[in-house]
């Protein structure tokens, strides 16, 4: 069978912003030789390859960026998609508006910068600011584990923006994307579908409802396995793939 695996890559091929280790990396490139490999990440390219190595284009069959709206395949870029075209300047700077009134009346532990970032396909919005350390990563998960900091924001979005034809999806450690209906990690699977695989695999950490991984993994064209870490998908693979 012509098969595939999809990997979404912060919790599950590498910590989150962290590169991915040097054994991982030799057990994907063996694993390679079994199954086609590819990547679907939130991220724009070059986060993605900070942390899977600059490499990553010719190392797997796909890299999908920014969900698949920012499209490689056996190192050549096929696709583009503009998050600016959909959405126009108009309503563009409502959204961005909203959002950083809303994160200015926000008390949390520590504030830091680049509160929103703006990518090609989606806009990405950190209500502690993408500017933090590690260390205050990890604080503000933890603070927003109790406080459902990031939920909140996204249920005020909705009331305010409720026919604007936008999801909303928790990603990674500080962050929430906003992109299009639609246009959520799904998007990539029409440019795997047309090449024939029988099939399609995907390994994510945030499955659940409101998490980044969680309509392609419930998608009927996929094989969805949920993991809690970069040791747990390895292990996982292992016990699929005998290797």
């Amino acid at each position: 069978m012509k098969r595939i695996i999809l990997f979404d890559v912060d919790g599950t091929l590498t910590k989150a912003r962290n590169p991915i280790t040097k054994e991982f990396k030799a057990f994907l490139e063996a694993l390679h030789e079994k199954v086609a490999i590819g990547l679907v990440g939130g991220s724009d390219l070059a986060k993605i390859q900070e942390q899977v190595g600059h490499d990553c284009v010719h190392k797997f069959d796909y890299v999908f960026s920014q969900n698949g709206l920012v499209a490689h395949k056996k190192g050549e870029h096929f696709h583009n998609q503009s998050f600016l075209e959909f959405i126009g300047e108009e309503r563009l700077q409502a959204l961005i508006n909203f959002c950083l009134k809303y994160i200015a009346d926000l008390k949390l532990p520590k504030k830091r910068g680049t509160f929103i970032e703006f990518r090609q396909g989606m806009m990405n919005v950190s209500p502690i600011g993408r500017n933090c350390s590690q260390n205050e990563r990890d604080e503000f998960e933890k603070f927003d584990k109790e406080h459902n900091i990031r939920k909140t924001m996204i249920s005020a979005l909705r009331e305010k923006f409720p026919d604007s034809g936008l999801s909303f999806a928790i990603g990674g450690q500080i962050s929430f994307d906003i992109y299009p209906d639609g246009w959520d990690k799904r998007y990539c699977l029409k440019f795997v579908e047309g090449d024939g695989y029988d099939e399609i695999f995907f390994f994510g950490d945030k499955t659940y409802p409101g998490g980044n991984d969680h309509e392609i993994f419930e998608d009927p064209r996929t094989k969805g396995h949920t993991v809690t870490s970069p040791d747990d998908t390895m292990q996982q693979l292992k016990a699929l793939f005998q290797l």
